[in-house]
């Protein structure tokens, strides 16, 4: 089969796209032909290990997983002994980083807790959009920001991934939402529901005076005490992306500030579940929720995907089309 390998730490540039052994799913695996994977901000800190701490938990020399790609879409085509849920034609889709990823191929063994039935009205790239970023901005305002019905969120890179999924989100928990994103995405974030938007190429919504009960921020650049001051007394910052420094602030000072006063501030770490994957293809299949694919390559563009997104201005997500859609 093809897939892309990543033997070394490197730019884009170091991915090769070669011919390997098709894998065989273990007892608690499944066997899944990949029609549709995409990328995330994670894939780029994996291949590029730019935070030192990829290193810690992935190899300090080099991967120890050498095909990336976490989210994947496409059908399964077997399965192991203890397997009872899937079988052989199921369509399926998920967040395989906890299988040691592997989606950049044409095919990939999967643990099976890791997987979901696909939205029946999604295409398998829709599908292969969801899973790490709709996870990470469900449980970013959810679990972590404990949002209610009637609070003011303000979503910080509300154009990108995880922002595009968060607006969505935080309209869907019946909050009052204003999206942070730079000028050619402002009607973007309104038609996904945004009651309010910022162009932080001309305002910085930490020094405008207003306050917000949840400040979740996709793409976060400002110092933690810069979104400290746009909390009200009670409110909360979460970060789920942005520069290493933003993250170093969250994960050092964040607790020490919660501490302090009734703000809470801190970062995210999400973890894929199956429930949670079932409660976005709910949301999907009734028509709440949806993927905004920014561009597509084919799997042999792989490291030209990966540049793109490392950009940082992808509007919504990437996706490698790894099986055409004519065929089975």
């Amino acid at each position: 089969m093809k897939a892309i390998i990543a033997e070394k730490y490197g730019p884009p540039d170091i991915l090769q796209y070669l011919d390997v052994e098709k894998p065989s799913p273990k007892e608690n695996e499944v066997l899944v032909k990949v029609h549709a994977a995409s990328l995330n901000a994670f894939d780029w800190h994996l291949l590029t290990a730019d935070i030192f701490l990829v290193r810690l938990a992935t190899g300090l020399r080099k991967p120890k997983y050498t095909i990336p790609g976490a989210d994947i879409a496409g059908k399964v085509e077997a399965v192991g002994s203890l397997v009872s849920q899937f079988k052989p034609g199921d369509e399926v889709f998920g967040d395989i980083a906890a299988s040691g990823c592997g989606g950049f191929a044409e095919y990939v063994c999967a643990r099976a807790d890791l997987l979901a039935l696909k939205p029946s009205n999604s295409t398998f790239e829709q599908a292969a959009a969801l899973p790490m970023a709709g996870l990470t901005a469900l449980q970013g305002l959810r679990d972590n920001g404990h949002i209610q019905p009637g609070q003011k969120v303000l979503i910080q890179g509300a154009a990108g991934g995880v922002g595009t999924f968060a607006v969505q989100l935080a309209k869907y928990f019946g909050a009052d939402v204003t999206a942070v994103c730079s000028t050619r995405n402002l009607e973007q974030a309104l038609s996904l529901g945004a009651d309010a938007v910022i162009d932080y190429t001309r305002e910085d919504f930490t020094r405008n005076g207003q306050q917000y009960d949840l400040v979740f921020a996709a793409n976060g650049y400002h110092s933690i005490f810069a979104y400290q001051r746009a909390l009200t007394p009670r409110g909360i910052y979460v970060m789920s992306g942005g520069k290493p420094a933003q993250l170093f602030q969250a994960l050092a000072f964040g607790p020490m500030l919660s501490k302090s006063g009734g703000r809470k501030m801190g970062a995210l770490s999400t973890r894929a579940n199956q429930q949670d994957l079932v409660f976005l293809k709910d949301l999907v299949e009734a028509g709440k929720f949806r993927a905004v694919i920014d561009r597509r390559f084919p799997l042999a563009e792989a490291a030209e995907a990966l540049r793109y997104l490392g950009t940082g201005h992808a509007r919504g997500k990437v996706v490698l089309n790894i099986l055409p859609a004519d065929q089975p």
